[in-house]
């Protein structure tokens, strides 16, 4: 088993050694608690992402509640625990959404992710990895809190988007999961997003009041992404099953989606060495 692990290690560093033409980021969106809105902001920023003109790949591995297929409607046909069955190719599991948006659900297959004989972590690597460059962004749908399953996710992800609510027990459990990440990997970058502000001076505030303590107790630059206005469209929109950004186009929160979509995309976007590089950390780090 460590044998094989050696030679797939080997092999997919080999193939990183390759030129790709359009690198793609690993965003890993996750929250100290549930509630928060997490789910629905990876739906609507990856859709957000797509009318400005980049793609997106959302992968739900929210293990106990994964929700993404419910909030636009549409049941999967297939999840990764069928591609590593069936042994069908990454594409046949990816279900296409609103604006293009391409969806894995992770299903119960997630669940024994990390407890693969060496012939399915093989193919599971193999085939997320070819997407490498096939598309701008993939965003992971990540569960709340602190497991250990949700752990490794993170800290092998590019960038960790982290939603928040103003409310004090969301921040301070949102607080703990960069704590945990900070000690685990202290050059991780995480952004803030706070969503259901009353308005931008409670927002405002929250956001500069988590970043205070971040640098004056774990010495980290916790760079606010967005705020999200609280928004009665918002709940509308999920009764029917649609991602607010498309059935309220015109709402607040859908403008500040827009606004924060675009201002993420203005950020700079330090040499990552891609989707290739999540799988191989995922795994082996």
């Amino acid at each position: 088993m460590r044998d094989q692990a050696v030679q797939l290690r080997e092999k997919m560093s080999r193939k990183n050694t390759k030129p790709s033409i359009r690198n793609t980021r690993v965003l890993a969106v996750t929250s100290g608690k549930g509630g928060v809105g997490k789910s629905n902001f990876t739906l609507n920023f990856a859709l957000a992402l797509i009318e400005q003109g980049k793609s997106a790949l959302i992968i739900d591995v929210d293990l106990g509640f994964a929700n993404i297929d419910i909030l636009f409607g549409h049941a999967p046909r297939e999840t990764i625990a069928g591609m590593l069955d069936k042994q069908l190719a990454i594409e046949d599991v990816i279900e296409r959404g609103p604006l293009g948006l391409q969806l894995i659900a992770g299903g119960q297959g997630f669940s024994g992710l990390f407890e693969l004989d060496a012939d399915k972590m093989k193919r599971f690597m193999e085939q997320l990895g070819s997407l490498q460059g096939k598309v701008d962004f993939v965003l992971l749908d990540t569960g709340a809190g602190l497991s250990e399953n949700n752990m490794r996710f993170l800290l092998a992800a590019d960038e960790v988007l982290l939603v928040t609510t103003p409310e004090p027990t969301s921040v301070t459990d949102a607080y703990s999961v960069v704590k945990m990440m900070h000690a685990k990997d202290s050059d991780l970058a995480i952004r803030l997003v706070v969503n259901q502000c009353t308005d931008g001076k409670e927002g405002r505030q929250t956001a500069e009041n988590f970043a205070e303590v971040a640098q004056r107790f774990l010495d980290k630059d916790i760079r606010t992404l967005g705020i999200l206005p609280s928004d009665l469209h918002v709940p509308q929109a999920v009764k029917k099953q649609e991602p607010f950004l498309l059935a309220h186009p015109g709402s607040s929160v859908s403008k500040a989606m827009r606004t924060l979509a675009a201002q993420y995309l203005e950020l700079p976007s330090p040499f990552k060495i891609g989707l290739r590089g999540f799988v191989m950390k995922l795994f082996f780090k």
